[in-house]
């Protein structure tokens, strides 16, 4: 049992994804949960802990690293311009080619393609692999900081196109009060909370995945509710989530050797420049779609792409960091 356990959890298959699957389940069998009072008390746990998740994740940053991590620039300049530039560029094309038979898909899938990259998962998958694991974690952490204002810009160029409202600077308001702002104070904070941060790593993982939880189950309970969902071909969106994750593999790792990169760099291209945040999609997520019954659907994509990045990044990571010779 204790094998089988580390085999899923190398596949990225662990508690939290099991919890995912039961939190959805919740919602879907029971919608009226997150309605009326359930609704405001999730809110309110959920908006100050979101603040609490990014006030930790500031405290962890050193500006050692962060310092050490600017003189490899074009290497983070490539990084940073796939996350905010290639990928929506690529979702773009594509809406341009296909239409828009279904808005609220492409909804959901430009907002994945404008997203930050992880933090966790990434650095964890980069030092699997062994790539360049300081690139990473300067990458992840300058990626979660500029999201908060690229993210919202995209979306407003997204929503202005499709005749939507959106009130941009109101929305990068609420994202700096509730994001930034917590951030640059533990950031700060950082000489004085940051060993204690990195011991109680654990149990402020687990408290971040309560608060993602909340939402998701918040999200998906309104959609339920109002019947969202019947229409969604899941298992089409499942096959567009796995090429666009297939593609950007392969844009991040031919791209990479074209420039010249090494091979631990070339390696934190690949999973930096090809993964989304789920926690600051569904954090942000909240204030950019402020109709919780629109917001479920359009956190669809980024909870299959999340599940996608999780196995089959994971497996690659796992091949990457065995392999005795350099990937051609």
């Amino acid at each position: 049992m204790a094998s089988l356990r580390r085999h899923l959890a190398k596949a990225g298959i662990n508690g939290f994804f099991f919890l995912l699957v039961v939190t959805i389940l919740t919602a879907y069998l029971f919608p009226e949960w997150g309605a009326g009072e359930g609704e405001r008390l999730v809110d309110e746990l959920t908006y100050y802990g979101v603040s609490l998740i990014f006030f930790f994740y500031g405290a962890k940053i050193s500006p050692a690293t962060l310092k050490l991590g600017l003189s490899n620039w074009r290497l983070h300049l490539w990084i940073q311009s796939t996350t905010f530039l290639v990928f929506p560029a690529i979702i773009l094309g594509c809406y341009a080619v296909f239409g828009q038979a279904n808005s609220l898909f492409w909804l959901g899938t430009f907002y994945l393609a404008a997203l930050p990259s992880t933090v966790s998962s990434s650095v964890v998958m980069v030092s699997i692999a062994r790539g360049n694991l300081p690139a990473a974690i300067f990458n992840a952490s300058i990626s979660s900081l500029l999201g908060v204002f690229i993210t919202p810009l995209w979306m407003d160029l997204f929503l202005s196109a499709s005749q939507a409202d959106f009130a941009l600077w109101d929305t990068v308001g609420k994202l700096v009060v509730q994001i930034f702002l917590p951030v640059g104070l533990g950031f700060l904070l950082h000489r004085y909370l940051g060993s204690w941060v990195q011991r109680q790593s654990r149990p402020l993982k687990y408290f971040d995945q309560s608060v993602i939880l909340l939402i998701v189950f918040s999200a998906f309970s309104q959609s339920f509710g109002q019947n969202m969902f019947a229409g969604q071909n899941v298992l089409g969106l499942s096959f567009w989530m796995l090429a666009l994750f297939l593609v950007m593999l392969g844009v991040m790792f031919g791209v990479g050797k074209w420039l010249g990169f090494s091979r631990p760099d070339r390696i934190t291209v690949l999973f930096c420049g090809s993964k989304k945040s789920l926690v600051q999609g569904a954090v942000m997520g909240k204030v950019l779609f402020p109709d919780p019954v629109v917001f479920g659907v359009v956190l669809l994509p980024i909870m299959v792409y999340h599940t996608l990045q999780l196995l089959l990044g994971s497996a690659l990571a796992e091949r990457l960091g065995t392999a005795k010779t350099e990937p051609t």
